[in-house]
């Protein structure tokens, strides 16, 4: 089974966190999100996928969207697992 989210998520001011804290549509991870052709690299990832074997996928832009924070950054998988969980602003570029 694939999945994948459109990239029209919820806009910056609709984005909630757990606290209820207010992005700031400034960040570089909010601008970074608009300028990604989210739908033309999720089809460039998906067409390597079956979409009748094997487990559930994972959201193409999830995976996209954290090879882009790993390699950017320089980070390990689990300092950018960490990184993710860590920072709402990479959560909204995600697509959480």
């Amino acid at each position: 089974m694939i999945t994948y989210n459109s990239p029209s998520q919820l806009s910056i001011e609709e984005f909630k966190t757990p606290f209820e804290l207010k992005l700031k549509s400034t960040n570089r991870w909010v601008k970074f999100s608009s300028l990604l052709p989210w739908d033309k690299l999720a089809n460039v990832y998906l067409c390597c996928l079956d979409n009748k074997m094997g487990r559930p996928s994972i959201d193409a832009r999830i995976v996209i969207g954290s090879l882009v924070i790993k390699h950017k950054l320089k980070l390990s998988d689990r300092e950018t697992i960490d990184m993710i969980s860590e920072n709402p602003y990479m959560q909204y570029f995600l697509g959480l």
